[in-house]
């Protein structure tokens, strides 16, 4: 019986499944694209290129790690530095005093790029160069160099791949210019490598190369070749105990990461998106779920009352509506798997587009994520339904038609138990983020979004009536006729129908009004920071790797250029609460005392001319020193770009750090720990009485193939662009998040209109026209409209306060132009989600329609 009750219901009322079937198609959908996701970012791989004939690479750990919590709740937190940690090349003789090693090989890659201005007479320029330590042409030219022409370079000077010197037109015994991280020079060129040894690098002498990237002592990997004989698994073990804790050995796959750094960080977001972000989609589809399919099992209370008028036992409904989901739920999830992997491929391929993620790396689409889509469709349907007829299963058969005839006046003693204890624990949670600050406060942000939601979901019947009350009081006044007086008094009376459409624009609301104010609150703040900031006449930026160390003295002797202050960009990592976060840093060469000419930071305390007494001192954000809780005067404990462990004394904090630099240090303390020690770039101001044009002109003459010369304006540009990630990853999530939401409001409203035809009907039969019902089918979703903006509104500004001002430091920055198309978007949401089902309901004849004929 249950079975085939169940078949027939969803056969004979499909109005009532359909709306089921789209909310669970769509959260199956985003519960598979983020899972896609996810077991992209935990199964990613690389394999290596450079190093594929090296069997066993010898390098730093790419990742910075933190233990938090204590005893049995010990855990430890890893997140991917921003920058290439080293290994030290002593190591290489430990290693090749292994009896199976037959070489270790230290590999050492630095950016190089020409100098043009001692070569007008050539024409042809080179390209960004890769600068590499003779003895590693052995990883990939075999154990006997490869050379095509001429002799290995020794002091000053270089081995040139043949295919980049026939391109620039060189030839061994030329002359070069070349700037490097650590230092310039000039280089005659002894020999041309072979083509196989590595595309567009030159190779200087083991020694040489050393000093010029900027590490001496470092090298990016060793390479451990094996003796005749030795497998893979030996040689390994063998590194192993010669290396012991100081460095990592990789084999297989994982020596792809050493040639990628970048893979590490693209793990990283993937399994955030997927996880994080995937969670807190994955909540939002079973809240959107549960709330269609109660919704669809609620309309059907007159259904369940006359089955128990005729002698349905409790077990034998809960049965029927099992039955259901089971027939319902694996088929939705199952049409929401192909456009969830669509949109799995399109974000994965955006991200790489956006150079988020490395090329190279696939998609992983395996069974997990398309099972746990089913599952969780699957439970979410049925825990619904079970709930949605717990009370009419539970009456007795002489009371439940008289039960489903009428709404409840009141919301039950548990629900609303319930949704005071979420409203109760969203506030305190934002009054807790109020008393954060920085990324303390931000983190708070899920918490407060999803405990308000869950408060207003539970309480909808409750905020419906309110908002009718209030909001009707002008239909009921009479300006706007019969049908606006009818509009207020059905939505008061049948507040619990359409508490399920307001929730839902609620959450468009309050998910798109959160992601997409921060981060227009982020990107307002970060420019009027950098605009204030950047008071400098000119800056100087590279159309290369970066302007080299010595680029800021040369660029004060232009004549009439008074100060020059060098810029190195680099990150820094600090703990915060139980993980690590990213703070960006600025490396400063010149003068400390003369960065306010160039670089108006707002100072608050201290003096940023006391970065000039010790490479061993740093200035920070305001917002920062109060998030780590630290003062001028003292320490505080931060992690370099590469990992290595630093205290410097806070000599000042400044107001002005957003688009700029949290961290100030001088660049002495922060050159020898970046991927790249080349400056970003050089701000210069003008002495006084100089001609600004003839300054830019002079400065511009310093290398015309590399060097670019603009202004504040253009520093403010570049500023603005390296901010399009994240506003773009931002806008997606929204997009996400406030779409699905958007059709799962959309899909309530037209079950809740649909549901309507005898209620229509009857009004017809009354002498209603069809003008007038339309007429209130439209006061009414304004009515939804507007409360569910208003409510949404509340709880984004809420949870966006206390975060954009612990970020920030201000108040949260709306603009007009994001907020007024989502609000209008949710109003012609409502009315046209209204709209067309009404319409179909008044083309059925009254009669029909009163008497409930489907």
């Amino acid at each position: 019986m249950t079975n085939g009750l169940a078949r027939a219901s969803v056969r004979f009322r499909p109005a009532s499944f359909v709306g089921s079937l789209v909310a669970l198609l769509l959260g199956a959908a985003i519960i598979t694209a983020c899972g896609a996701l996810l077991q992209t970012g935990l199964t990613a791989r690389l394999p290596p290129v450079r190093h594929a004939g090296t069997p066993v690479l010898v390098a730093a750990d790419p990742q910075a790690s933190v233990t938090v919590g204590r005893g049995e709740d010990r855990e430890t937190v890893s997140t991917a530095l921003p920058e290439r940690a080293r290994v030290d090349t002593a190591l290489a003789a430990d290693i090749a005093a292994r009896p199976g090693v037959a070489a270790a090989v230290p590999d050492i890659a630095f950016p190089l790029q020409e100098v043009r201005t001692g070569h007008p007479d050539r024409d042809a320029a080179l390209p960004p160069l890769t600068g590499r330590n003779y003895a590693a042409t052995a990883i990939t030219g075999g154990n006997v160099p490869v050379l095509a022409a001429g002799r290995a370079p020794g002091a000053g000077e270089i081995a040139l791949d043949a295919a980049t010197a026939r391109a620039a037109r060189l030839a061994p015994g030329d002359r070069l210019t070349l700037a490097a991280p650590g230092g310039s020079g000039g280089y005659r060129i002894s020999g041309l490598t072979a083509e196989a040894a590595g595309a567009t690098t030159a190779w200087f002498a083991d020694a040489t190369a050393g000093e010029l990237s900027g590490h001496p002592g470092k090298a990016d990997a060793i390479a451990v070749r094996p003796r005749e004989g030795v497998d893979t698994r030996t040689l390994a073990g063998q590194v192993r105990q010669a290396v012991g804790d100081r460095a990592q050995v990789l084999t297989g796959d994982d020596r792809g990461a050493v040639e990628q750094p970048g893979l590490i960080q693209a793990r990283e977001l993937l399994s955030g998106l997927g996880g994080s972000f995937g969670g807190t989609a994955t909540l939002t589809a079973v809240f959107v779920v549960m709330g269609t399919v109660a919704l669809a099992t609620g309309q059907r209370a007159r259904e369940f009352a006359l089955l128990r008028a005729i002698g349905a036992t409790p077990r034998q409904i809960r049965r029927t509506i099992a039955a259901e989901a089971m027939l319902l739920a694996p088929v939705a999830a199952g049409l929401g798997i192909l456009p969830g992997l669509a949109l799995a491929h399109w974000w994965f391929g955006q991200l790489v587009a956006r150079g988020a993620v490395p090329r190279g790396i696939r998609l992983d689409v395996g069974p997990l994520p398309m099972a746990a889509a089913v599952l969780v469709s699957l439970l979410s349907a049925l825990t619904a339904g079970y709930v949605a007829a717990r009370r009419p299963s539970k009456l007795r058969p002489s009371q439940a038609l008289g039960e489903a005839a009428v709404e409840r006046a009141r919301p039950g003693i548990v629900r609303t138990g319930l949704g005071l204890l979420t409203l109760a624990g969203g506030i305190t949670l934002a009054a807790l983020a109020a008393g954060q600050a920085g990324t303390n406060a931000a983190n708070l942000a899920l918490g407060v979004v999803m405990c308000l939601l869950t408060s207003v979901a539970l309480l909808g019947p409750t905020v419906a009536r309110i908002a009718a009350t209030v909001l009707g009081l002008p239909l009921r006044s009479g300006g706007a006729g019969a049908a606006g007086s009818l509009a207020a008094d059905n939505t008061r009376a049948n507040a619990r129908r359409l508490a399920s459409a307001i929730t839902r624009i609620a959450m468009v609301t309050a998910f798109c009004g959160t992601l997409l104010f921060m981060q227009s609150t982020i990107a307002h703040v970060s420019a009027e920071h950098v605009r204030a900031g950047i008071v400098a006449d000119h800056v100087l930026g590279s159309t290369g790797a970066g302007l080299p160390p010595g680029a800021a003295a040369r660029a004060a002797e232009v004549p009439g250029a008074g100060t020059a202050i060098g810029v190195l960009r680099t990150s820094a990592l600090y703990e915060s609460g139980d993980s690590l976060a990213t703070a960006t840093a600025l490396g400063i060469s010149g003068d400390p005392a003369q960065l306010p000419r160039v670089l108006d930071l707002g100072v608050e305390q201290g003096s940023l001319a006391d970065l000039a007494k010790s490479p061993d001192t740093v200035a920070m954000d305001g917002t920062l020193a109060g998030t780590l809780g630290v003062r001028v005067g003292e320490r505080v404990p931060l992690r370099l770009g590469d990992g290595t462990r630093a205290t410097p004394v806070v000599v000042a904090t400044y107001e002005r750090g957003l688009g700029l630099g949290q961290l100030l240090l001088p660049r002495a303390a922060v050159a020898a720990h970046v991927s790249n020690a080349f400056d970003s770039q050089v701000l210069v101001a003008d002495a006084p009485g100089a001609d600004r044009s003839a300054v830019a002109a002079g400065l511009a003459a310093l290398d015309p193939a590399v060097v670019t010369v603009t202004d504040a304006a253009g520093y403010t540009a570049q500023a603005d662009r390296e901010m399009e990630i994240s506003s773009w990853a931002n806008t997606v999530m929204a997009g996400v998040l406030g779409g699905f939401a958007a059709v799962a409001a959309a899909n309530t409203l037209v079950m809740t209109v649909l549901d309507r035809r005898r209620e229509v009907g009857l009004l017809r039969l009354a002498g209603t026209t069809r003008r007038q019902i339309r007429d209130m089918m439209r006061w009414e979703a304004l009515l939804v409209a507007a409360t569910g903006l208003l409510v949404g509104g509340a709880i984004a500004w809420i949870t966006l306060v206390p975060i954009a001002r612990g970020i920030t430091g201000a108040a949260p920055y709306v603009p007009v132009g994001t907020a007024l198309p989502l609000a209008a978007g949710a109003v012609a949401l409502a009315l046209a989600a209204t709209g067309l089902p009404a319409r179909a309901l008044l083309r059925v004849r009254p009669i029909e329609a009163g008497a409930g004929h489907r």
